[in-house]
């Protein structure tokens, strides 16, 4: 047919199966005989996951494609995430003290002419709540490890916001089965080669079960081998190790401690030496990893840490190296990457999912249903550059304002490694909390209060005394403060446990 457009989709797993789920929709291919999309899959290669975590917005995604809440969960042994709760960061444990605070989903609760947030600057530091418990009940209701809704709720909606901890591996098949009944193609064949044009742009590329394929876009989704954009075009690989220093991890599952044992619904972020371990509460498993930097810590140090935290031995570990960074020019002639081949951070505030959904986004609001498929290059760049450089600075600021003594929490802290815009807004923000306007919407992944969270939670001193004259009305903050811990009380005794809804769900007829 004249004018079709094809999309080949090189690589599956999270990334290649959501971004083709994601524009078979959007582009309405079942119904559309003017644009094809298929997935070429290797047999032989499996999935990293990295991570097993989301953000609130995947709610939306699956929604959006049509997957049922119920199904979701079964099909993936997904659990709720209300947040990550962030274990000794500030300082290492001291003679059995020990720091911790929560950055959850749910905003600071505020009025429509009351802000919560300067009245807890001007409270005594050290006899406050901590800010989290403050200012939202959902701290109160994770630390009580209840679920973030009831099961007589609707599908992707509750009283609190919240995402999941899943398995990368089932989550992948079932977008694969979504995908598919969206009308996509599914190939499967190991990738051998990439001819390029006269232009430099891909002509085709050769599959060793397949022979050659032709597209008019490609979509680069093998991970961190990125064999089209970075093998065969030549994009450039920007790294942010001088910002951010972790680069390997070391991961694995364990069993619970009991079958019924309560399921934690935040991720557990629990600072070590030289990075930190990560801590997933899935269904039938814990999934957990040591991150950490081998300029700081040896392998063999950071396989002693993670069998310190799990507690024995008796588990397999995978070790997984990554380069943190991202490519500038992501979109490239007829070839854009998404997921691992353009960039990736480190598994922190779980960044790789959301930057999946983001770019298959922007590929389906920008794609060029005619005309140069390359004109949307410099525009996707340009959006993705931005949100990839504003993921660094929110992850630096977890890092750079600990305490911590050893080397690798120093190099944190050492001004010269954070990022000069993120240097510029802690010196306001010690005058006053962020804002909206601290933040272009459409390029970032974290709003104001999610920075706000971080910055309390390692108890950054903004200092508002100055300005206690701009807000009079102490006496009904306090009203509010007391609003927020009864509500939040409230919550905990009336929601069910986190493994009680887990397990309603799985029981439940199909």
């Amino acid at each position: 047919m004249a004018g079709k457009r094809k999309i080949l989709i090189v690589g599956g797993g999270s990334a290649g199966w959501l971004t083709a789920a994601y524009l078979a929709k959007a582009l309405g291919v079942a119904e559309r005989a003017a644009i094809e999309i298929t997935v070429l899959e290797s047999p032989e290669i499996g999935i990293i996951g990295v991570g097993e975590g989301t953000f609130p917005t995947i709610r939306s995604t699956l929604k959006f494609l049509g997957i049922d809440e119920t199904q979701f969960l079964r099909a993936t042994a997904a659990t709720f995430k209300q947040g990550v709760r962030f274990d000794d960061w500030l300082h290492a444990p001291e003679a059995g003290r020990r720091h911790r605070y929560l950055h959850p989903f749910e905003a600071p609760f505020q009025t429509d002419g009351m802000n919560l947030v300067p009245y807890w600057l001007l409270q005594e530091p050290a006899t406050r709540t901590p800010f989290a418990e403050a200012v939202t009940i959902q701290s109160q209701v994770a630390a009580e490890r209840r679920a973030p809704k009831r099961t007589n709720e609707s599908g992707y909606g509750g009283p609190l916001s919240y995402a999941y901890h899943f398995d990368a591996r089932k989550l992948a098949t079932l977008i694969q089965e979504r995908a598919v009944a969206l009308g996509v193609q599914h190939l499967r064949g190991l990738l051998t080669g990439v001819e390029l044009d006269p232009d430099g742009a891909i002509a085709h590329i050769v599959s060793r079960e397949q022979g050659a394929l032709e597209a008019d876009l490609f979509v680069d989704c093998t991970g961190f081998r990125a064999e089209l954009i970075g093998e065969a075009l030549g994009a450039r690989f920007h790294s942010v190790r001088d910002h951010l220093f972790t680069d390997r991890a070391l991961a694995c599952k364990v069993p619970h401690e009991r079958a019924d044992a309560p399921i934690e619904s935040v991720t557990i972020a629990t600072a070590h030496e030289a990075g930190w371990t990560w801590d997933i509460g899935l269904e039938g498993a814990r999934g957990i990893g040591c991150v950490y930097s081998s300029a700081h810590l040896s392998d063999a140090r950071a396989a002693e840490l993670l069998r310190d935290y799990v507690g024995h031995d008796d588990f397999a570990a995978r070790s997984i190296p990554f380069e943190p960074g991202y490519r500038p020019q992501q979109w490239v002639k007829n070839c854009v990457a998404v997921g691992l081949s353009a960039g990736f951070l480190e598994p922190l505030e779980s960044t790789g999912v959301v930057l999946i959904e983001a770019a298959a986004d922007m590929i389906a609001e920008l794609f060029p249903h005619s005309g140069p498929v390359e004109a949307p290059a410099r525009r996707f760049n340009a959006l993705m550059t931005a949100r990839y450089d504003n993921i660094v600075h929110f992850l630096k600021l977890h890092y750079c304002l600990s305490r911590r003594s050893e080397p690798f929490w120093r190099d944190n802290a050492d001004p010269s490694s954070i990022p000069e815009r993120l240097r510029e807004l802690l010196g306001e923000w010690r005058h006053r909390p962020p804002n909206r306007f601290d933040f272009v919407i459409d390029l970032e992944t974290f709003a104001f209060f999610n920075y706000q969270y971080i910055l309390y939670g390692m108890e950054y001193p903004t200092d508002l005394s100055a300005a206690r004259g701009d807000f009079p009305h102490g006496g009904e903050a306090e009203q509010l403060f007391a609003r927020v811990r009864s509500f939040g009380t409230q919550a905990a005794a009336d929601l069910p446990g986190h493994r009680e809804l887990v397990r309603a769900i799985n029981r439940a007829a199909s």
